[in-house]
């Protein structure tokens, strides 16, 4: 999926640019899946250390933590994807020396 104005809409149609104070929250405790909330000054700066790192959907396509492969596995995974990647940026380096020895 790519990021396009289509995508934003939504936030545009809630985030109302035009009149910021017809705002409606989309989200309640009756529909708990509403992407647009309101949060009053007083709940924002009574959590810990007033941080505003805010989020209440919880994206399903994650994976659950208690699911996840053990630490050693995973690390070997990163290993075998970054070599991969390294093998992939060594092979673009070496046309990129090919290249600039036949325009000189």
């Amino acid at each position: 999926m790519t990021l396009g104005s289509t995508i934003l809409d939504e936030f545009v149609q809630c985030y109302n640019p035009e009149n910021r104070h017809q705002r409606a929250a989309t989200w309640t405790e009756e529909n708990l899946e509403g992407r647009w909330r309101a949060y009053d000054y007083a709940d924002l700066i009574n959590r810990d250390k007033a941080s505003l790192d805010i989020f209440w959907l919880r994206d399903e396509s994650l994976a659950d933590s208690d699911n996840l492969p053990a630490p050693e596995i995973i690390a070997r995974e990163i290993v075998l994807d970054l070599e991969a990647a390294l093998d992939q940026f060594r092979l673009i380096a070496a046309d990129l020396d090919d290249e600039a020895l036949v325009e000189v």
